[in-house]
């Protein structure tokens, strides 16, 4: 999509790099590790969400971890984390949504006197589930009441897709549920694969520039039928899945990498507590 392609993009990175993971354990962190092994770069885990001694002086930092570690350590180690804007699925046409999605203040959504789907857009404050009415919201003794979140119309998905996104297209994908039930799969063995990868043709391109080069975008098929946008996150804060850690590793990589290599058209996107 006209982006320059920088740092993570199909390339063999070696020399003083370092991929900075958080301290919690996951498949997705083990199998990140391993490739950036087989790249030269060096893979330091993060201890009490503070930079480890390895990481401080030792080269140019990439990082994998929740929002807690971004916040922690990017300024320190001068790593840019890209996400997505809190109201990018708000703002997209209800036929790539499939649902009615509005981006609000916690406050606001308090008020519902409807059942509703309710969430943090990225941080994970509270849990994202379905809420019979904003009374049951944590209150602002928890949360701020100017806290965003997006509210949406109630939808169930028989299917669901993860999608790493790099320089508007589709990197690497994997199913990741059917139903109620978590059924990891690589995106190419789906019966449905090439219906997934057309919806996703469609939505990258009307979504052109709304989302930093380096994303994760989350699709499904719901109940009803019809393909959906579920929701968009950090590249580097996000679980893999059957993705091919490799490929994973080129947008997440690009998503959360040194300041100075970071492309103009992806500062805006910079995590909002960076800015």
């Amino acid at each position: 999509m006209g982006r320059p392609r920088g740092p993570g993009h199909h390339g063999r990175m070696t020399g003083d790099r370092v991929l900075l993971l958080a301290p919690r354990a996951s498949d997705t962190r083990l199998r990140l590790a391993e490739a950036a092994a087989g790249r030269g770069l060096r893979a330091v885990t993060a201890e009490g969400w503070s930079p480890p001694d390895g990481a401080r002086g030792a080269g140019r930092t990439h990082l994998y971890g929740g929002p807690l570690l971004a916040d922690k350590v990017a300024r320190e180690l001068d790593v840019t984390a890209l996400e997505p804007p809190a109201d990018w699925l708000a703002r997209l046409p209800l036929a790539l949504t499939g649902r009615r999605v509005e981006a609000v203040t916690l406050a606001e959504a308090r008020r519902l006197r409807r059942p509703a789907f309710v969430k943090p857009p990225t941080d994970k404050f509270f849990p994202a589930r379905i809420y019979p009415d904003g009374s049951r919201l944590p209150g602002p003794d928890a949360f701020d009441d100017d806290l965003p979140v997006l509210v949406s119309d109630i939808v169930r998905f028989d299917r669901e897709y993860r999608l790493f996104v790099l320089d508007g297209a589709v990197h690497d994908g994997s199913r990741y549920a059917v139903g109620p039930r978590l059924d990891p799969a690589p995106l190419a063995l789906d019966p449905y694969a090439a219906e997934v990868r057309a919806f996703a043709a469609e939505l990258l391109a009307a979504a052109d520039g709304s989302l930093p080069s380096a994303a994760v975008v989350d699709v499904g098929l719901p109940d009803g039928g019809g393909w959906a946008v579920i929701e968009a996150n950090p590249a580097w804060s996000s679980g893999g899945y059957a993705c091919d850690p490799e490929r994973v590793l080129d947008v997440v990589l690009r998503a959360a990498g040194p300041t100075a290599e970071t492309a103009p058209a992806d500062l805006p996107f910079a995590r909002a507590a960076q800015r």
